[in-house]
Order: structure tokens, then C-alpha cells, then sequence
């Protein structure tokens, strides 16, 4: 074994302050849950139940295997912006008869489950991992449709839920729809689009056009029953493969529904599992709230992977990023994670090479991001940074293997694109409470905006207003500041959610769980190119 000698030492004064800190970041965290959890509030949810009716946790829940885990995408979705934490769904993935699945949950406590331009945008990212990871897809529908003030944001981009659907099942990945309420306009073409259908008699409606709308376009009376119901969708149109007596009957229907689909992964099984050797706990202890104190990785590779065993790769070489092979869970992956933050030449050489090692050996990568960006300066110019940066980069986006990204501190310029941010596609990203991300630092970002000032106050004639300056350059530090928080990020679904430190083995182990469900990539064209 290479066991990880780690170097914490958790009676440090510098690591007492790191906890508690990150301990209140974690209790921030959970209020924002507790908003997501709360839908739109007792008053609600109270008139939901009046109804008979379950709540979109509580149809999860039945849904899924007793004591099962399930791992919540997106939770924070549409923080910060004029619609409710969460976006008015629920999704993630969790197991259903021994299957790992996507799960879609229309939250009707929210403004009747309408969809907002948060809620498409969180509906689409759930169909994506569906559709690349090769998992069934779940939707638990009740909804209102579009969110009619924002339709202009809504209309367009959401046809986008149908063009999955029809993808998902063209790809041989199950589409399954469970009707518990209202399912109009273009949102009939969700079931509609399924391929498999359970409706809850008397409470399921699916229509293209409610009760108002056709008497308007066309003078005919009807009711909601007689237009769009479920015993008319089971007896007459046939839109309804199983007709359920009530919620809970459409969840068990729907569970059978999974034990008949003969499922099997294709990817790779995993092997023997081994606990890492320090305590996951000591990981809140890790990050300085400063994020321009340096930290070593390595003290958290040794509380997530099997055994603490790290095989390092080139530990001599670029050694502010340190890249080697470990197991998670049973799963052999390659690990690159940056130690003191900047990028020189040399460690965008060594990614290259390690991210061309791990395509040829069909291993998946984990990214772990606290990176300021590439290295800037004369003699990283003449030493050509920007081609050795670009050589990462190209590694980093052709890479056919799965990739995983935790974002654990800094993110900040082309080291967010080269640790493989959200652009590049990751399969799965997520966030530790103590990330940042944004072009530059928030100092950085006022400096340059500064000096651009007064080189053209200059360049004109003028004095240069120094309070002005001052007043400038603190307003955007506190502007870039707020932007760059992982709360906010997350809200704008740049990760799929932020996580406890101390879930980060149980969440990437989930995620390297989903993602062999589907059949490892082909390996691209290429061998390694040595440096």
C-alpha cells in the first residue's frame, strides 16, 4: 500500500478555526435545505394533505427502496433570484427494485408545481445525467405548466424536455411517468412522451387544453373528467397504461413497473471496498476560511479514498498539482488536485500527460478544484504558459472517460476550465460550502478595473478621482465577492449541489455508482504524448 502519512493536526489552534468555520458555513447550508424541504410552507402543504394528496418528498421517498440513500441534485436551484429555493422540483438519484434511477418530483406547493425558468433549467440538467449515465428516468408529475409571467424565458428552451424524453428512450433508458394531478398543455407531453404511464384515477388530468381553453377556441362545455381524466386515458385514448387507485397505488405500480425492466449495468463491477484511515470528520478541519492560505490535498484524498492508498504520480515534478491513482468505493480512479493553487507550465504538462494515462486505462477522473488560475508574468509568457495551459485544457475536454469535480476552495480564471468546471462537462460537480469561482479574485478584479481607470484618465489629461477609485473598487469587491459563493453558484446550477465535506466519499461513491450503469466510452484516437 501507499499509505497517505497525513500531516493534520487536529489540536491546532489554525485547525480548530478552520472547523468552526466551516461549521458555520454548514449551518447556513442547512437553512437553505430548510427552505428547499418546506416547498411553499405550511399553509400550503397543509391544503395539500386536505386533499389526500402526498407531498413530493413523500412520493420520493415511497418511490425508492426502503433505507436506499438518495442523492439530491440541485437543491439550492433558483437561490438568490425571485422564485423559491429549490425551483418547485425535486430531483435525484436513488434506488428503485435495485436500480439506480433519475428521479423528477413536481412540487405542487409550489405556485401548483408551475415550471419557472429555474425549474426547466434544474428538469434539463436531471434528463442529462439521466441520458449520459444510461440511468431511468422517473417523473412524478403534477404540475400547473409554465409559469406564465416568465413564459418568454420558458417556451423556447423548454421543448428541450421533450426532445429528452424522445432521446432518453431512442438510447434504450427507460422513461417512466407517474400522474398524480394536473398535467396540461405542454406538459401533457410529458407522459405522452413516456414510455411507460400510470395515472391515479379521479385525481390525474392530462390535457393539451383545460375546460376554459376549449370553450374558447372552440364553444365546446366540458369538465376536467370528460376532457382529460385517468379512467378516459386508460379506457379511451389509451395514453394510460395502468389506471391506480390512489398515490400510494401508482408508487407500488410504479416500482413494478422498474422490477420488469430487466436491468443490468454495463459498466465496470466494483471491488473490494476498505474505509479510508483517518476520519472523514477531520475534513471540516482542511480548508482555511482564507482562501489564499495554501492547503494539501492530499489530507483530504486520505479520507475519501479505499485504505487512504494513493499511488502519486510525478510527486516531484509541478508539484502544486498533485495527480496519482487510488479506489473509491471499489472503483479505480485517477485523482488530480491542486496543492498550492496556481497553475505553472510544468503541472499543466504533468495533467496532460496523467488525464492521457487515465483515457488509456479506461479510468475515471476526479478533479478536486483550489485553483487561482494559470500563471501570469513575463517569464511564464516566454516559457509558454498559454501553450502548456492549452494543452491541459485540450486534455481535460477530450478526455473520454467520466469525470467528477468538487469544487473544495478557489476556482478562479482558466484553472476553473482546465480542473474541469462546469463547461467542460463533467459527469457530476459539486461544491464544498468554502468554494469560490469567478473570473478573477474579487481584489484582482478591482485592481485591474483600477488601473484600467486611471491609465485612461491619463491617457486623457485628467486627475485621476482617488475616492472615486476607492468607492469603486470596494463596490466591486463586494459585488464579485457575492457572486463568487458557493450558495450563489449553486443556485445557478454552475454544480449539482453543495455538499457537507464529510459526505464527499458517500456522494462521489454514488456518483461512480450511476455512472456504471452505462458502458464505458470508446477510448479516443491518440496514445500518451510524453512531454
Amino acid at each position: 500500500m501507499s499509505l497517505i502519512a497525513s500531516g493534520l493536526d487536529t489540536a491546532a489552534p489554525e485547525y480548530g478555526a478552520r472547523r468552526a468555520a466551516m461549521l458555520a458555513k454548514l449551518d447556513d447550508l442547512a437553512a437553505e435545505h430548510a427552505k428547499a424541504v418546506a416547498g411553499g410552507g405550511p399553509k400550503y402543504a397543509d391544503r395539500h394533505r386536505e386533499r389526500g394528496k402526498l407531498l413530493a418528498r413523500e412520493r420520493v421517498e415511497l418511490l425508492l427502496d426502503p433505507d436506499s440513500p438518495f442523492l439530491e441534485l440541485s437543491p439550492l436551484a433558483a437561490w438568490g433570484s425571485d422564485f423559491p429555493v429549490g425551483a418547485s422540483v425535486v430531483t435525484g438519484i436513488g434506488v428503485v427494485e435495485g436500480v439506480e434511477c433519475v428521479v423528477v418530483a413536481n412540487d405542487p406547493t409550489v405556485r401548483g408545481g408551475a415550471s419557472n425558468p429555474w425549474t426547466l433549467r434544474k428538469t434539463l440538467r436531471a434528463a442529462d445525467i439521466a441520458l449520459k449515465n444510461r440511468l431511468p428516468l422517473i417523473n412524478l408529475v403534477e404540475s400547473g405548466g409554465a409559469d406564465l409571467p416568465t413564459q418568454k424565458e420558458i417556451f423556447i428552451p423548454g421543448g428541450q424536455v421533450f426532445r429528452d424524453l424522445t432521446r432518453l428512450s431512442a438510447a434504450g433508458v427507460p422513461t417512466i411517468a407517474l400522474v398524480f394531478g394536473t398535467s396540461t398543455a405542454g406538459g401533457a407531453y410529458v407522459p405522452g412522451m413516456s414510455d411507460h404511464v400510470v395515472m391515479v384515477r379521479d385525481r390525474a388530468k392530462v390535457f393539451l387544453g383545460g375546460p376554459p381553453l376549449v370553450k374558447v377556441a372552440t364553444g365546446e362545455e366540458s369538465d376536467d373528467e370528460s376532457l382529460g381524466g385517468a379512467l378516459l386515458h386508460a379506457r379511451d385514448s389509451g395514453l394510460a397504461d395502468h389506471l391506480a387507485a390512489d398515490e400510494r397505488d401508482a408508487l407500488r405500480l410504479g416500482r413494478r413497473i422498474v422490477r420488469r425492466l430487466n436491468w443490468r449495468k454495463l459498466g465496470r463491477a466494483p471491488g473490494p471496498v476498505t474505509a479510508p484511515v483517518y476520519d472523514e470528520d477531520e475534513l471540516l478541519g482542511v480548508v482555511p476560511e482564507d482562501l489564499r492560505v495554501p492547503f494539501d490535498p492530499r489530507e483530504v484524498i486520505a479520507r475519501i479514498v479505499d485504505g487512504s492508498d494513493f499511488d502519486e504520480f510525478k510527486p516531484l515534478y509541478g508539484d502544486s498539482l498533485v495527480t496519482g491513482w487510488a479506489a473509491l468505493h471499489g472503483y479505480p480512479i485517477g485523482i488530480l488536485a491542486n496543492a498550492r493553487g496556481v497553475l505553472f507550465g510544468a503541472e499543466s504538462q504533468k495533467a496532460a500527460q496523467f488525464i492521457q494515462l487515465a483515457d488509456q486505462t479506461r479510468t475515471p477522473l476526479l478533479f478536486l478544484q483550489n485553483t487561482t488560475g494559470y500563471m501570469v508574468g513575463r517569464e511564464y509568457e516566454r516559457s509558454g504558459i498559454v501553450k502548456h495551459g492549452s494543452m491541459m485544457i485540450n486534455a481535460v475536454a477530450n478526455s473520454t472517460v467520466p469525470h467528477i469535480t468538487i469544487v473544495l476552495g478557489a476556482s478562479y480564471g482558466a484553472g476553473n476550465y482546465g480542473m474541469c468546471g462546469r463547461a467542460f462537462d463533467p459527469r457530476f460537480l459539486f461544491a464544498w460550502p468554502s468554494a469560490k469561482s469567478a473570473v478573477m479574485g474579487p481584489a484582482q478584479l478591482a485592481g485591474v478595473l483600477s488601473i484600467v481607470g486611471r491609465a485612461a484618465a491619463e491617457s486623457r489629461g485628467q486627475v485621476y478621482d482617488e475616492e472615486g477609485d476607492a468607492a469603486m473598487r470596494a463596490m466591486v469587491e463586494s459585488q464579485v465577492e457575492a457572486e463568487s459563493l458557493a450558495f450563489f453558484l449553486s443556485g445557478r446550477l454552475y454544480d449539482d449541489g453543495v455538499i457537507d465535506p464529510r459526505d464527499t466519499r458517500t456522494v462521489v461513491g454514488l456518483c461512480l455508482s450511476a455512472i456504471n450503469n452505462a458502458a464505458e466510452p470508446a477510448p479516443g484516437g491518440f496514445g500518451v504524448f510524453r512531454m
